[in-house]
């Protein structure tokens, strides 16, 4: 077990190297395509800024194997190997701990992200190769565990962790959140090869809040980040995007807010910001309903935005109330129109299986989304219970949990049954949704899209897919 303190560095006052790790999906998982992590990012910008040698071992993006991960820990020799992990990359998450000690027993092992926030006892049971867990917001919980491995001092106070000491796993007292957003240096992009993020897409990801005033059922981000809404600035944002705009000739971005216009009179203002400066860039975001006026929209439209995702969740009120999404399909259906109206695309987001869920409401909230959006299809995901959400609790509470792999937990795949719909039933309510948008006549029949290759080769490849749905073949 690491102790907490390093005569080396204590001696001879070297400065501890970190390397910061992504790990690989699984194998036929779905996932978004790789892109530069801010969460990894700002961790490696605040060491950076306190002068620590610091790199980054994105194992999506260079789509390293096991023995590659290893070339590169042995290469590299850190000090200190810090884990990001979503569920679904918990397990590599654990594999890339394993290899990192079996390189150099003498390293600090720590993992951080949303599922070991709310997993930490069970990832230290399950894995004795890690050492520390950082939960929730960790670049200065990171910062200060590093200081205290340089300084050869016991790290055993340090607030946000668990980890073991005398054989026993102990958690010591959250770290409140950081309040000035403004005083985090942007992420360190520069530690990813950024010329081969952008042969996946020329799209910068920033964001800029943290936290969210709802608590959805689903949801762990807001667990993860706080009930309470803490927005940059909008000079510090708009600072952020002329910088990338100006050092890697990008003009697209995603902010990454759950809920972006929740302090609607600082995006107007982000907004100004923007347009004063001139920047022409274009950019998307995600927000809710219930947070947006027709105003707002058109000032966002002036300043550069072209898409906007609506976490819509479900075209039936049963539905959304038994999420606690605390708002009406009417809500969506005025909203979704005005975006239309001013010539923004709407790309609502859905999730299908929520307990309280039948075929009905299903297929209610399949024909509700080619109401509200019949040019772009929006996502139709699986109701999957993220550790750490009252979701999780319902499900395993009640005895409908079956599938404890995490490795399947990709929004993609059906994770539990209820009374109301088996997993079968569910998986073919998903199938049956992308076949039943594809091969509607509107669809096809669009005169923007009719004389498309593209079009016929969509329209085709879901006909095969619903044919054999319909056979029971596959």
């Amino acid at each position: 077990m690491y102790s907490g303190k390093n005569a080396a560095f204590s001696e001879e006052k070297m400065k501890p190297h970190v390397t910061l790790v992504n790990p690989p999906t699984p194998s036929g998982s779905t996932g978004h395509l790789p892109f530069a992590l801010l969460g990894l990012g700002y961790l490696a910008a605040v060491l950076e800024k306190n002068h620590y040698e610091v790199d980054i071992v994105d194992c999506q993006v260079l789509k390293l194997s096991t023995d590659g991960f290893k070339s590169e820990i042995e290469k590299r020799k850190p000090d200190i190997v810090g884990i990001t992990s979503t569920t679904l990359t918990y397990k590599s998450g654990l594999q890339m701990a394993k290899i990192a000690k079996e390189v150099n027993p003498n390293c600090l092992t720590i993992m951080g992200g949303p599922h070991v926030t709310f997993w930490d006892d069970k990832a230290l049971q399950e894995c004795p190769e890690l050492d520390v867990i950082v939960r929730r917001e960790g670049e200065i919980t990171l910062l200060e565990l590093t200081q205290r491995i340089e300084a050869g001092k016991s790290f055993h106070d340090v607030l946000g962790i668990t980890y073991r000491k005398n054989g026993q796993i102990v958690r010591n007292p959250d770290r409140p959140y950081i309040e000035d957003l403004d005083s985090l240096p942007f992420p360190a992009r520069h530690l990813w090869p950024m010329e081969r993020l952008r042969e996946y897409e020329d799209v910068l990801y920033l964001a800029a809040s943290r936290g969210c005033t709802f608590w959805c059922e689903f949801c762990a981000t807001v667990r993860m980040h706080g009930r309470k809404f803490r927005m940059r600035s909008p000079k510090n944002i708009v600072d952020e995007l002329e910088f990338l705009n100006k050092t890697y000739g990008v003009s697209k971005f995603t902010f990454c807010d759950d809920a972006f216009t929740v302090d609607q009179a600082r995006t107007e203002a982000l907004c100004r910001e923007i347009i004063n400066r001139k920047l022409k860039i274009q950019w998307n975001c995600g927000t809710r309903v219930d947070m947006i006026t027709k105003e707002l929209l058109a000032k966002m439209k002036e300043a550069g935005c072209i898409s906007i995702w609506f976490g819509v969740e479900s075209g039936s009120q049963h539905v959304l109330d038994a999420m606690k999404k605390g708002i009406s399909t009417e809500q969506t259906i005025k909203v979704l129109g005005w975006v239309r109206e001013l010539g923004l695309k709407p790309v609502p987001n859905v999730i299908l299986g929520f307990p309280g869920e039948t075929k009905k409401t299903a297929w209610e909230t399949i024909k509700f989304v080619e109401k509200i959006s019949p040019d772009v299809l929006g996502f139709y995901n699986i109701a999957t219970p993220f550790p750490g959400t009252p979701l999780y609790d319902l499900v395993k509470e009640k005895g409908w949990l079956k599938v404890t792999d995490f490795d399947k937990y990709d929004t993609a795949t059906p994770i539990f049954e209820t009374p109301w719909l088996s997993m079968k039933e569910l998986r073919n309510l998903r199938l049956q949704a992308f076949h039943h948008f594809y091969l509607r006549p509107a669809y096809f029949l669009d005169k923007r899209r009719i004389f498309k290759l593209s079009t016929a080769m969509t329209v085709l490849v879901n006909l095969v897919g619903y044919m054999k749905l319909k056979l029971g073949i596959g």
